[in-house]
């Protein structure tokens, strides 16, 4: 198999929401949720990946050669690439019939790992949204990341305790899906959470933990000062809010306000190597990519992932070849227009 049967076969799925578009730009599934577009208009889908766009890259390849290393520690582990995958949970009514949460965890988490990454898993209105993913990593070495909504504590804590059981490396908080309707709906509300509830939660828990969902500077503080070990920058894949600023549009600003102090990811858009390459110029650490793993998963399974992944880190790889860096320590702002 390679990544353009991967392609196809998800194509082929009768069921599958996502349409597996040339350019996955979200245009043409824009208000589509439950599925995989952004909300209202879409406007924040499509300006995530708008911005990234006009980001362009300096060629520069009058330098000493040498052997190219993009790999990145965190956690205490090292990692081949900066690429994981992001948290999807609640697969069947955003992706349809073909698998459920833990069968998805199970090709996200494994591909991952057996591409030199990690995935992060979901979460969602059933307790099954995170738990099962939880058997996953536990199958596959404690290699991923649960991620829990934005729950009561009480609930926060009784997953805290789930993931620790599985020793994970660190877990997660997407906070911005306080913001998904469709949950309160459903009969599981998600509320913000205020600075001291966060540091509460996460002084109760030894594992690092990444606070999902800050598109300010005023947010990433929030963050740093709750003892958050590092943020996404993210807008949710545009499916909380309409007519944000694109993830790579704050992004500097973020930089320059924590980035000597915690880590920072971000998601959103990021559709290649060199997208990659461009917001670790900006100051990023480490990238997330949801909907193109989600194909990825549904098209080829575990295999798919991992085919996936190395696609995008070989593409990262060539595009710091291509401007002079032969680590991620000299990936800095001189290398994009």
């Amino acid at each position: 198999m390679d990544y353009k049967n991967v392609i196809e076969n998800a194509k082929k799925i009768p069921d599958f929401k996502c349409r597996v578009c040339s350019e996955c730009n979200g245009k043409v599934c824009k208000g589509e949720i439950p599925g995989v577009g952004g909300k209202g208009s879409g406007a924040s889908f499509i300006r995530n990946v708008e911005k990234l766009k006009e980001i362009k890259l300096n060629m520069d390849t009058i330098y000493h050669a040498s052997e190219v290393d993009a790999s990145i520690e965190l956690f205490g582990k090292t990692f081949k690439y900066p690429i994981f995958a992001a948290p999807i949970g609640g697969l069947i009514p955003c992706y349809g019939e073909k698998l459920t949460d833990y069968e998805y965890a199970k090709a996200i988490v494994r591909g991952c790992r057996e591409a030199g990454t990690i995935g992060f898993t979901g979460d969602g209105v059933k307790d099954e949204y995170f738990m099962d993913p939880l058997c996953a990593i536990e199958e596959n070495e404690s290699l991923g990341i649960p991620t829990i909504k934005p729950w009561s504590k009480e609930e926060i804590i009784e997953r805290l305790r789930a993931a620790e059981g599985k020793n994970v490396p660190a877990v997660a908080m997407d906070i911005d899906a306080a913001g998904l309707a469709i949950l309160a709906q459903a009969g599981k509300p998600v509320s913000p959470k205020a600075e001291d509830d966060l540091k509460e939660i996460i002084d109760d828990t030894k594992l690092p933990f990444i606070i999902k969902g800050v598109m300010t500077v005023k947010g990433a503080l929030k963050a740093m000062e709750a003892g958050a070990y590092g943020i996404v920058v993210s807008n949710h894949g545009g499916r909380v809010l309409d007519h944000t600023p694109a993830t790579v549009e704050v992004l500097p600003q973020i930089v320059q306000a924590v980035g000597e102090k915690m880590k920072i990811f971000i998601d959103g858009g990021i559709r290649s190597g060199l997208d990659v390459l461009k917001v670790l110029a900006l100051g990023a650490d480490a990238v997330l990519i949801g909907r193109p793993y989600a194909v990825a998963a549904y098209g080829g399974g575990s295999e798919g992932v991992k085919l996936y992944t190395e696609k995008i880190g070989k593409e990262l790889v060539e595009g710091m070849v291509m401007t002079g860096c032969s680590n991620l320590e000299e990936v800095n702002e001189n290398i994009i227009f």
